[in-house]
């Protein structure tokens, strides 16, 4: 194995972080000061988009470097293909060992296993290439030991394991500012982000100067909607801005017949352990406070990776380690009446993305407007450490703009794709009368317009200028019928050129011929 010579990696995800959601990218309330220092000093991605939504296939993307079309895990438990590369494998090639902290949500590939693998019994694998060194699955075991050697009371480890998100009960202003505003038992030192952020730390301490690769996969501000103490009370609910949604439920509903089918199936207990809520009829008071513990959720990661940052400066290593800090996908927050990340809409699939880059001081304090994927991190992360992406890979290195260069024909828009199929309980199936293969949709969306392509729904088309919050579909509107049919065209380009290319590239006859141009640059 080759020694590395190309320095430290960070590569560091939230769960459910929506891109406005910074004040670095102008937020009207949350201020994140660790978050911004780091864009300061190194490059913030305004218009960044992951690839799919949820956690799954939204991961399975930002670690393939591949478009759904392609790597095809399009649920949550759907599995991985084995035979396609990831990001800590080929970092193997260069010499690291990438260990997590967390989870990636990887569903094995059964292929080849016995049916009795215990690998078989839960869709939270781990990515292929990736040394755990702490497991926070669902389960949130290793957490839950530490709350309970703590002197904290825990949950029955046998029950339900987000009974630890129960609020404290009786808490003074609960019942005034809603089922989010209190606190869980357990203070902000021993939260799961502390103790994800203690462990991180003991290992970097024990690794000495020798290179290191960190994948820091941190659950929140994923729901339940609950943040210890301060952070619960931090920001005003009357200060937090009002959701973008239609005038009234039915007038979203009417948009199309996937939103009036999804709004049926938004009633969770899981949004916060208070009380089963729905957010097509929580009252605005109480949304308003969940937007805002939300953003108390944000600066409470965002402390403990302040926490890092500042034993990387005090070690020495901060300017020998690239930064990578994202999400997989984003969050409604109340946004178009709903709460969660599976629509189509914009708030589901635009999130931040900071890279620091401490070879690329040309770069540093750019406020990059240029349309950027998730399925760009893979090949920006690998060209850092020396390695060549592997033809699989749908992006394309940022490491340009980090440089302080302008990539030239970079693209002009962002894509995205669903995959709403429900294989065991047939729900979607049977509710909009699809097969599963079906049930999905892909979107592409530019400054100006923005097309919604269903397998066997009615399409949707947005003037982004003219309707900014996607409030009226203009698909049936004989004005814009031109501009339909040429996106419609051009999200079949994107995607016959996005097929999949392990092989394409090849010629066998006389020999093997190998033409290295055959993508188009960006």
């Amino acid at each position: 194995m080759p020694e590395t010579k190309a320095g430290n990696l960070l590569f560091i995800t939230l769960d459910q972080w929506r891109g406005d959601a910074l004040s670095a990218a102008g937020h009207p309330l949350l201020k994140t000061p660790v978050f911004d220092r780091l864009a300061a000093d190194g490059v913030i991605f305004l218009n960044h988009f992951a690839q799919a939504s949820p956690c799954g296939p939204a991961r399975a993307s930002l670690y393939t470097g591949m478009y759904l079309q392609n790597h095809r895990s399009g649920r949550n438990g759907v599995p991985l293909d084995a035979r396609h590369g990831n990001i800590a494998l080929e970092a193997r090639r260069a010499g690291y060992e990438p260990v997590l902290f967390g989870y990636t949500d990887t569903t094995a590939d059964p292929r080849g296993r016995d049916p009795g693998d215990p690998a078989l019994d839960d869709y939270e694998g781990v990515l292929p290439g990736m040394l755990e060194k702490l497991r926070l699955h669902d389960d949130l075991g290793p957490w839950l030991h530490h709350l309970r050697r703590a002197g904290h009371a825990i949950p029955d480890p046998d029950g339900p394991h987000l009974e630890i998100y129960c609020p404290v009960e009786c808490y003074a202003g609960a019942d005034q500012r809603g089922p989010s505003f209190a606190p869980p038992g357990y203070p902000a030192k021993d939260s799961l982000a502390a103790f994800m952020t203690d462990e991180i730390l003991r290992y970097l301490a024990e690794r000495g100067n020798r290179p290191w690769f960190v994948h820091a996969s941190y659950w929140h501000p994923h729901p339940p909607f609950i943040a210890p103490e301060p952070y619960n009370a931090r920001y005003d609910p009357d200060a937090a801005p009002p959701p973008r949604r239609a005038a009234s439920l039915a007038a979203e509903c009417a948009q199309h017949p996937y939103v009036a089918w999804r709004m049926k199936r938004l009633r969770k207990r899981s949004w916060t352990l208070a009380a089963e809520i729905c957010p097509t009829e929580i009252n605005d008071d109480h949304l308003a406070q969940l937007r805002a513990t939300y953003y108390g959720m944000i600066n409470e990661v965002e402390d403990n990776i302040g926490r890092l940052m500042e034993w990387l400066q005090a070690n020495g290593q901060y300017d020998d380690t690239l930064i990578v800090i994202t999400s997989d996908h984003g969050e409604q927050l109340g946004d178009h009446w709903m709460l969660g990340k599976e629509s189509y809409f914009d708030e589901s699939f635009h999130v931040p993305l900071i890279i620091r880059d401490p070879r690329a001081a040309a770069g540093r304090g750019r406020r990059i407007e240029a349309f950027t994927e998730s399925v760009d991190v893979m090949p920006t992360i690998l060209e850092w450490i020396g390695i060549a992406p592997p033809r699989q890979c749908d992006g394309h290195s940022l490491l340009p703009w980090l440089r302080g260069e302008t990539p030239s024909g970079w693209r002009d828009a962002a894509h995205w794709e669903y995959d709403f199929r429900d294989l065991v309980g047939q729900d979607a199936e049977r509710a909009l009368g699809l097969h599963s293969d079906e049930c999905q949709l892909a979107v592409i969306r530019d400054r100006r317009y923005k097309y919604v392509h269903f397998a066997a729904l009615p399409p949707l088309f947005f003037d982004l200028e003219a309707d900014p919050e996607q409030l009226t579909d203009r698909s049936g509107d004989p004005d814009y019928a031109s501009l339909v049919l040429r996106y419609a065209q051009k999200m079949l380009s994107w995607r016959m050129a996005n097929d999949e290319r392990t092989l394409t590239h090849l010629h066998i006859g006389k020999g093997v011929f190998e033409q290295p141009n055959a993508r188009r640059p960006v």
